[in-house]
């Protein structure tokens, strides 16, 4: 069972204010996440021969092409925010 001091946690760390019903449904659902792990460590796994991805992998190759560069602003005027020639971002580290 994940708590709500948890939730609060992990909320703090990828920045997301919630409210209480929120963190209620969180700390339900992570712990619901957490239970359905532990029903796939039952699983018998002795002659499954291990494998990084379920599908194989194709590595499908092209030709490298050389293309003229974009409007730098042709770029810019699709972007929210800009400064000097780039895309202006909100601080999201404080100092």
């Amino acid at each position: 069972m994940i708590t709500i001091k948890e939730v609060e946690h992990v909320a703090k760390l990828a920045r997301l204010a919630l409210n209480e019903e929120e963190k209620v449904k969180f700390a339900e659902q992570l712990g619901n996440i957490l239970d359905y792990f532990n029903q796939l460590k039952e699983i018998n796994t002795e002659n499954v021969e291990p494998m990084a991805q379920a599908v194989p992998k194709i590595n499908v190759m092209r030709e490298d092409k050389v293309w003229p560069p974009c409007d730098r602003e042709e770029i810019l005027a699709n972007a929210p925010k800009e400064e000097d020639g780039y895309f202006r971002v909100p601080r999201i580290i404080e100092e």
